[in-house]
């Protein structure tokens, strides 16, 4: 931790709730703010969550093989060669900025009835923010974390102990929900992401927990642990149903954090024109790998377009690179008439008004198949599997509004994506005739579907699985790697990132200095 951390409980400029938009504006430290009501610091924190997931996409899209530098920008570095400095694609001070709104919730409803459910809202994305953290960067302070004044100074807890920690945590907060009695309900306005809808707050909690014990399912000393906590899993309950979505009511002058970051800037700029996806992304969609019009077609500008092709770059190939075409983002497939006038479109950059996904049904999907596979739970993993793959076809084929777009059919365009690919293990689940072959296609398919949405959890499935397969040096559309890599393992990635620079100046005698190519998470695979 900083030596102050200061909670500025921002809403980013994106609530946009007119009863309660005077409420939310409080000052920047709520362990002060004896007049702050709990909850309504809650959806903010969750609508702050929301923006945070896409600073985390763009981590793991940058080191996960999604996107490239464009051409005409240098001063790339750290990027290039993974010579990460202290905090390099970090995003630990927002994420305890933002940790701090939820314990300052968790603080001021404990025992308090009929704010049970605040409570445990609060405690469920509490450990999406701290698992997020502890993924960049292994150890992190959580038993002394989040106390102000009280500990300047927090510990370091090992990263094994904060993941069997926040599992316990998930279940309390589920016993929280479950025992409320007459709780003061949420809705639309206190809460962004289910309006209130307290079965699906379980699912969420539920499909987090199943996230984390597949994460971990791989270590030895935790079997136990893990298998107790898949027996512990209220299956009545289910897991989520939908994409997990948060949206306060995005505007043009307040758009979509995933908008304001790969489409357009409020004056009709392009927001980033300094990266370009991968051709090691798109050759799961172009036919090198895999054929995919369908998606492709839909996340891509120009996908597909000879005499106007999508900019694509290999990370760390800096001369005879491609820019961005002017005025249109790679991720952007809708037109964009003038700077004023930018329509729609479908795929991951909607529109300003789209709702920011926190987790994808496509991945909940996944994770079940290979908790099956595994034999953790019950089911069938080709179902699994195949329902993962047409979830993401619909989330893409949806619009701003969250409805699949007219003349859009899954159905049809899963049935086309597996003829095309009539040979592939990756797409057809029964020529996978292998536990490794199915894990590949299980984790292949979900790196496709989070690609550019939770880019992070690719990167996070990567290192703990080796999937998708990488071969270095093995041509652009075939590594990962960024071709100026420093890294030492056979894979030329990096392992891990930094501490933030503040860590060493206020906290020197708990942070350990670590090394991105030799420091692993204790799920990764060595």
């Amino acid at each position: 931790m900083t030596k102050k951390i200061i909670n500025k409980f921002l809403l980013l400029g994106l609530v946009l709730f007119s009863a309660c938009s005077k409420q939310l504006d409080i000052n920047d430290n709520p362990n002060a703010a004896t007049a702050v009501q709990p909850e309504l610091i809650l959806p903010g924190a969750i609508v702050r969550s929301a923006s945070l997931t896409v600073s985390y996409n763009t981590y793991g899209a940058s080191l996960g093989g999604y996107i490239a530098n464009a051409g005409g920008f240098s001063g790339f570095g750290a990027l290039l060669n993974y010579n990460f400095t202290p905090g390099y694609l970090s995003s630990w001070g927002t994420a305890f900025d933002n940790l701090n709104d939820y314990r300052y919730v968790i603080n001021e409803t404990e025992g308090k009835n009929d704010l049970a459910l605040f409570n445990a809202y609060a405690r469920i994305m509490s450990v999406l923010e701290f698992h997020r953290v502890v993924d960049q960067h292994g150890d992190i302070p959580y038993s002394e974390a989040v106390l102000g004044a009280l500990n300047t100074s927090p510990k370091y807890d090992p990263a094994i102990d904060v993941y069997k920690s926040l599992i316990g945590d998930l279940d309390k907060a589920l016993s929280i929900i479950d025992n409320a009695n007459l709780p003061r309900q949420l809705n639309a306005s206190s809460d962004p992401m289910f309006a209130g809808n307290v079965t699906n707050w379980k699912k969420f909690a539920n499909t987090l927990k199943l996230r984390l014990l597949i994460r971990i399912s791989g270590v030895s000393s935790l079997s136990s642990f893990v298998n107790d906590g898949f027996a512990s899993i209220n299956t009545s309950v289910g897991f989520i149903t939908e994409d997990v979505i948060v949206n306060p009511a995005y505007v043009k002058d307040r758009p979509n954090p995933t908008w304001a970051s790969w489409g357009y800037a409020v004056n009709g700029n392009v927001a980033n024109a300094a990266r370009v996806p991968t051709y090691y992304i798109y050759g799961f969609y172009d036919g090198t790998k895999l054929a995919d019009p369908g998606r492709g077609a839909v996340i891509y500008n120009d996908f597909g377009n000879a005499s106007r092709p999508t900019p694509l770059n290999q990370l760390g190939v800096e001369s005879g690179n491609p820019a961005i075409r002017a005025n249109y983002s790679p991720w952007y497939t809708g037109i964009r008439n003038t700077a004023t006038d930018i329509t729609n479109a479908l795929g991951v950059v909607k529109g300003p008004t789209q709702g920011q996904p926190i987790m994808l049904l496509a991945e909940a999907h996944f994770l079940q198949a290979e908790a099956i596979l595994l034999g953790k739970l019950t089911g069938t993993v080709k179902t699994s599997f195949e329902n993962g793959v047409k979830a993401s076809f619909r989330y893409l084929y949806k619009d701003v509004t969250n409805v699949v777009a007219a003349g859009k059919n899954v159905e049809t365009d899963f049935a086309t994506y597996k003829t095309n690919n009539s040979s592939s293990h990756l797409v057809n689940f029964d020529l996978a005739t292998t536990d490794a072959q199915k894990l590949e296609a299980i984790i292949t398919q979900k790196y496709i579907a989070v690609n550019m949405i939770n880019g992070d959890e690719g990167w996070n499935d990567y290192r703990r699985t080796g999937f998708p397969v990488t071969v270095p040096r093995g041509g652009r559309y075939y590594d990962i790697a960024s071709t100026t890599s420093n890294a030492t393992r056979p894979d030329r990635l990096p392992t891990i990132l930094k501490y933030p620079q503040a860590e060493y100046d206020y906290n020197s005698k708990n942070v350990k200095d670590l090394n991105q190519f030799t420091d692993l998470l204790f799920w990764a695979k060595p």
